[in-house]
């Protein structure tokens, strides 16, 4: 089926080493009911615990967390284990009460204002409902939370903590996960606290922070061991198999990453920016900035650095940026689910608009969230929006099955929802058109992903998959079923004409929507699939279309009409006429004369074609996947771009670096 390394990453031997990540499958590949084993490559067997999460439609497994105890790793070595089908499931017991009866003890202290308030892990063990987010022989993982509060049981309104203890009964260790919030969405009074923070492991000061300005809905997150160290062992996934699930884009395989791309990470991960409540890692803080950068694209940069390579380096960057995508301040939970605030409970909350625009007619509420305490109690280092923005915490989610990078997809799909008037979106339809296109684009994205991989058994999930459909459908009404629709495939709602006084669009942003609609399709959400094909023709003509050039079929701009109250062109040869000048159409394509013209190579397209982020790199995605759909048609439009004389070195930034199935 597939296989996991794990690379002792110390050097001395260690022995009963427990690990846990997640798992992907294809559809069809591991039934509900057949037992996992883990084969390592001497032959030994090694019992799996598998806590399915997800299934696919046909009821086969889609995602699960796994869990084994690893009898050996030499110093410095690697060891593969083949996951198969069959062998016995793993037995055995645990409880709360062994894990106490160990000493467990872990806490969060913060000292604000001179008042010192707490939350203590394994009193909520003893006093409180954990809920189980891993169950099993191997590893279970207890899930508490509570205010913080002072000695004498004041909480604090706004601060809480949340820990995930993930106990290994067998080595007698537990992770403990530290999670600390101040991100209740309906609370009055929002604002930024700055406090003294200290986490207890143990009886150990484990993590102290002197005066951390913690943001308005935001979170910060750090994970220890209790009784013992952390095991070092890096755990590498096959990529192949990764892709072929089409869990992912199918990047390019046979690129390897540059080492001194690696290094470059590992250099980068530095400083006050890594640090929560302060930076975002490797993510730009003011995420509306302009131009290419490698934190923009179906994954970021640094995540296809680690996919293609599953190096150690790369893999820290990959997992520290999602921990510190908690510091946004785009993380509104709700008290009464206590979930990442739902669209479907709540369909006029807004961060924008009027307090009008949110009132509820059924409810006869407003759902307008409440106003910062004081006019600067609410400003942070950073600035987020959706045009921009990041995927932070899929790929995490998926490969280590960590329950704080599930809801940080969840947040950030839920924020690209509210972060719109009431009445644009069509209320609890979360109809995405009329962003930017590139907003509309990396929106779809985070909400395939979250309707896709959120747990069956999270009441979310139903919800996402509800939103997406009403945008797919939105889509297809507007477009693919519509004989009235434009002919060039393009998408025209929203901002999407801002260019050349309302004549033209920006083909590279409706390259990242068409990449966007081919990974949601790839997911196996079906009504993609046909929105796909329309948007395709756009992809196919800008390559192939008789009287115009592929070479300048990746242009800033293109116009798409003559004025901005005319029809639309009705091919792609009259917006590629409208856009140059008739000396230039008159110029053979890919001739001398056409690239003297243009100052560039025989054969180089337009566009920045060697930057790893221009816009031919911005429409590999898009071309890749048309040529999935698009038969003929799509293989040669394929075909005519590979043959471009200048290409990206991809081995530096690859997140563009997509290709056909």
């Amino acid at each position: 089926m597939t296989d996991v390394r794990f690379e002792n990453t110390s050097a001395t031997t260690q022995t009963n080493v427990p690990v846990t990540f997640g798992q992907v499958f294809a559809v069809g590949h591991l039934k509900a009911g057949e037992q996992l084993s883990g084969r390592l490559d001497d032959g030994t067997t090694v019992p799996l615990q598998v806590d399915v999460k997800a299934k696919h439609a046909d009821g086969s497994i889609r995602h699960a967390v796994i869990s084994a105890v690893l009898p050996s790793l030499a110093a410095s070595t690697t060891r593969t284990m083949s996951l198969v089908k069959g062998g016995t499931a793993p037995t055995g017991s645990t409880s709360i009460d062994m894990l106490m009866r160990n000493g467990f003890s872990a806490s969060v202290h913060a000292k604000l204002n001179g008042v010192d308030y707490y939350a203590s892990a394994d009193d909520l063990l003893k006093r409180s409902s954990a809920t189980t987010w891993l169950s099993g022989p191997i590893a279970t993982e207890w899930q508490v939370h509570a205010p913080l509060q002072t000695a004498s049981g004041v909480q604090h309104p706004h601060l809480q903590a949340r820990f995930a203890i993930r106990w290994f009964p067998g080595v007698n260790k537990a992770r403990v996960d530290v999670v600390v919030e101040n991100d209740w969405a309906y609370e009055p009074s929002p604002q930024n606290f700055t406090y003294d923070a200290n986490v207890i492991v143990g009886g150990k000061s484990v993590y102290t922070k002197t005066g951390m300005v913690h943001f308005n809905h935001a979170r910060w997150r750090k994970v220890f061991w209790f009784n013992g160290t952390e095991p070092q062992v890096d755990v590498k996934f096959n990529t192949a198999y990764l892709l072929d699930s089409k869990a992912l884009p199918n990047y390019d395989r046979s690129l390897k990453i540059a080492e001194s791309a690696l290094t470059t990470l590992q250099k980068r991960w530095t400083g006050s920016n890594i640090e929560p409540m302060v930076g975002a890692g490797l993510a730009e803080n003011y995420m509306p900035a302009t131009g290419g950068r490698d934190d923009i694209g179906l994954l970021p940069g640094w995540g296809v650095s680690y996919l293609l390579s599953m190096d150690k380096r790369a893999r820290m960057v990959t997992m520290g940026t999602a921990d510190l995508a908690g510091t946004w301040s785009a993380h509104y939970r709700d008290k009464l689910t206590d979930k990442p605030v739902s669209l479907l409970d709540y369909p006029y909350m807004t961060i924008y608009g009027q307090a009008s625009d949110t009132m509820n007619p059924t409810t006869g509420k407003r759902e307008a969230f409440p106003a910062c305490a004081t006019t600067d109690g609410c400003k942070t280092t950073l600035t987020h929006d959706s045009a921009h923005q990041p995927a932070f915490a899929y790929l995490p989610y998926m490969l280590t099955g960590d329950y704080y990078y599930l809801e940080e997809l969840q947040f950030w799909a839920m924020w690209n929802q509210f972060s719109s008037n009431p009445g644009y979106r069509q209320n609890v339809k979360g109809l995405l058109q009329q962003e930017q296109v590139r907003a509309q684009a990396w929106s779809l994205r985070t909400l395939a992903e979250a309707a896709y991989i959120t747990p069956d058994s999270d009441r979310l999930k139903s919800h996402f998959t509800q939103i997406l459909n009403s945008n797919l459908d939105w889509y297809n009404a507007t477009y693919t079923n519509n004989t009235s629709a434009n002919k060039l495939g393009i998408i025209v709602n929203g901002y999407a004409l801002g260019y050349n006084n309302g004549s033209g669009m920006a083909p590279w942003m409706d390259d990242f929507f068409t990449s966007a609609v081919g990974h949601t399709a790839d997911l196996g959400f079906d009504k993609a699939t046909a929105l796909l094909k329309w948007k395709a023709q756009f992809s196919v003509a800008r390559m192939t279309a008789p009287g115009t050039c592929w070479i300048d079929g990746a242009p800033y701009a293109l116009n798409v009409r003559t004025n901005s109250t005319s029809p639309f062109f009705t091919t792609y040869a009259e917006a590629y006429k409208a856009t140059h000048t008739s000396d230039f159409v008159a110029l053979a394509c890919g001739s001398s004369a056409m690239a003297a013209s243009l100052k560039l190579k025989v054969g180089e397209m337009t566009g920045y074609a060697a930057a790893t982020a221009g816009y031919p790199a911005n429409m590999q995605p898009a071309l890749a996947y048309t040529a999935n759909v698009m038969g003929t048609a799509g293989k040669t439009a394929w075909a005519v771009f590979m043959n471009r004389s200048v290409k990206p070195d991809y081995s530096t930034a690859a997140q563009f670096d997509i290709v056909p199935r």
